[in-house]
């Protein structure tokens, strides 16, 4: 099966230090990958290359099936060829509700010149309470975004990427700050995500990459360290020492 998204030889440098060094990393179509490693391991920057925000000083960036080059694409352009990203901490509008949330996220998906005429009509409805309810909040749709518990407003951003239908979503720790119950639900959406679409979750928590049960890629120093499952790079003596020996 063919990658969905292949990063080849890709290295940028900031001030003379090198952030991404000659990294290679691809995903498949419907695959949940975790990454792991060291503050300054290059985890946010690759997450920058591939939504287009920095560009690498070499290598080369492709998605899809036709292997289209993301180097010569905007932030804009990459987001609708259907690369989503989830920050740390969640950015919804928090005196809107739930349900008016995911609607603006539908409605911004939509071309520009389809924006001006749109009205809400029962098929988008419909999507809002599929979108409410794939994530865990079907009850919540009438309540202030601002009222919600940490991890609802995780869920909710979560809803409105998926609105944008997304092939490949990147997220960034999405468990800091959860509760044991919220994580669990957390685990159990990405797992679900991961059937129909590329999820790459960028996280710190070893427990939380444990619960994921899926592919883990250690970057260290900018570069690929070790990939395999959990255990498998657990045990890897390199990893030990840069990375699970500190602390």
């Amino acid at each position: 099966m063919s990658a969905l998204l292949e990063v080849s030889g890709v290295s940028v440098s900031f001030d003379g230090f090198r952030a991404i060094n000659n990294l290679s990393f691809s995903i498949g179509p419907a695959e949940l990958r975790a990454i792991i490693g060291p503050n300054g391991a290059g985890k946010t920057t690759f997450m920058d290359i591939v939504t287009g925000k920095t560009r690498p000083d070499s290598g080369a960036v492709t998605f899809g099936e036709r292997s289209v080059s993301l180097l010569s694409m905007s932030e804009a352009q990459i987001a609708r060829a259907g690369i989503g990203r989830k920050f740390q901490r969640p950015t919804v509008f928090e005196d809107q509700t739930v349900a008016e949330n995911l609607t603006m996220a539908l409605k911004a998906h939509r071309a520009p010149w389809r924006v001006l005429f749109w009205r809400e009509g029962a098929v988008d409805r419909a999507r809002v309470e599929a979108l409410a309810a794939e994530v865990g909040l079907a009850d919540a749709l009438p309540r202030k975004s601002g009222e919600l518990s940490h991890g609802q407003k995780q869920w909710l951003e979560i809803g409105m990427l998926l609105a944008q239908e997304p092939r490949l979503l990147l997220v960034d720790e999405p468990a800091a700050g959860m509760t044991l119950a919220e994580r669990e639900h957390t685990t159990q959406l990405l797992v679900e995500m991961a059937k129909t679409r590329a999820v790459v979750v960028v996280e710190h928590d070893m427990d939380f990459v444990r619960r994921l049960d899926c592919k883990v890629t250690v970057l260290h120093e900018g570069a690929v360290l070790a990939e395999g499952s959990l255990d498998h790079v657990t045990k890897n003596q390199q990893v030990i020492e840069v990375y699970l020996g500190r602390g």
